[in-house]
């Protein structure tokens, strides 16, 4: 038992030290060939995404955020030079279109008269100044605003003197520059929903106008809570029906139906370079390489343009604009678009 403790097992232990070392110089300096060779290789290669030419439907409706205010009062101007004579109104009195308001006292020149002597001899003379009056009317119903006419007060032709406010209202709504774009032709009137208000009802008399910052505060009180444009970009408006109740600073959902085309071939919009009228295509070719390609483009309801020339059904086209940023997903945030509606069914 003394000489395995002192001589056999000393040795086993130092024995199998050696062989740990050997194989840990071995796995650190002499890696096997085999596993060299499976390391992992590159082999995935990136491919454009595509999409076919396909037919579809496209409602172009633009549906944009208003908010109901009133209608804009309209000036009181004075129609000839004199001073008044008597005023037939009183402020914040109710009034209807071409009511009298004031009249004007206005001097007439002396009228030169020509009569011939007893010499024969031809005589100049001025007759005697006369005068006339001219009376002012409401230009519109409503309510008198502003209205501090006083009698023997002297007058200008054009001078303001008051505004008329009418009991009506309007709704209004910016309208940007790519939203534009779609209303090829304009509609006379919108469909309006009131957030808690009544049933949706048609909005007559549609116009649109530009403002700019050197537009008057007329045209910003008109579009209060936010709805004016400004900075030279567009504003819709439209009346509301006399027999709709509504409160100014309501908001509102406007929308536009700007046409609709059945069965006609469309794209994503993202697969085009242009947004009216023309644009620009990649169509991928036999070696499935896009190329650009000109297009002529119809309706488009934000998410699918209608391709009106240029491409076939069944064209494959690259889905995304080489270098073109990131779009939106419409179709999960409309308001992302601009709140337009992506009304397209196939």
């Amino acid at each position: 038992m003394g000489v395995w403790r002192k001589w056999i097992f000393p040795i086993l232990r130092m024995v199998l030290v050696a062989a740990i070392a050997v194989a840990l110089v071995k796995l650190a300096f002499f890696p096997d060939a085999s596993q060299t060779d499976a390391s992992p290789q590159p082999t995935g290669t990136i491919s454009e995404p595509q999409v076919e030419v396909q037919r579809a439907s496209i409602r172009n409706d633009v549906v944009l955020a208003g908010t109901v205010s009133p209608e804009p009062a309209v000036v009181i101007k004075a129609t000839a030079d004199g001073t008044v004579d008597e005023v037939f109104a009183k402020p914040g009195q109710v009034v209807a279109q071409g009511d009298a308001l004031f009249d004007i006292k206005v001097v007439d020149e002396p009228v030169e008269r020509t009569t011939i002597g007893p010499d024969g001899v031809p005589v100049v003379t001025l007759g005697q100044p006369g005068h006339h009056f001219e009376k002012v009317f409401a230009p519109i119903a409503g309510a008198l605003t502003g209205f501090e006419v006083l009698e023997g007060q002297a007058m200008a032709v054009g001078q303001a003197s008051g505004k008329v406010a009418p009991p009506s209202f309007q709704v209004s709504a910016p309208l940007g520059a790519e939203q534009q774009y779609r209303l090829t032709q304009l509609p006379t009137e919108a469909q309006v929903v009131i957030a808690g208000g009544p049933a949706p009802f048609t909005c007559p008399s549609l116009t649109i106008s530009t403002t700019d910052a050197a537009a008057g505060a007329d045209a910003d009180a008109a579009s209060s809570g936010g709805a004016g444009a400004a900075g030279g970009t567009a504003t819709v408006r439209c009346a509301v029906p006399a027999d709709v109740k509504v409160f100014s600073g309501l908001t509102a959902q406007v929308t536009i139906a700007a046409g609709s085309a059945d069965d006609v071939l469309a794209v994503p919009t993202t697969a085009v370079e242009g947004g009216a009228e023309t644009g620009v295509v990649w169509l991928v070719g036999d070696d499935g390489e896009g190329a650009e390609h000109p297009v002529t483009l119809g309706l488009t309801d934000g998410v699918n343009v209608q391709i009106v020339d240029g491409l076939a059904e069944g064209d494959a086209v690259l889905q995304f604009v080489p270098g073109a940023p990131a779009q939106p997903d419409c179709t999960m945030d409309p308001a992302a678009c601009g709140g337009m509606v992506m009304g397209l069914g196939t």
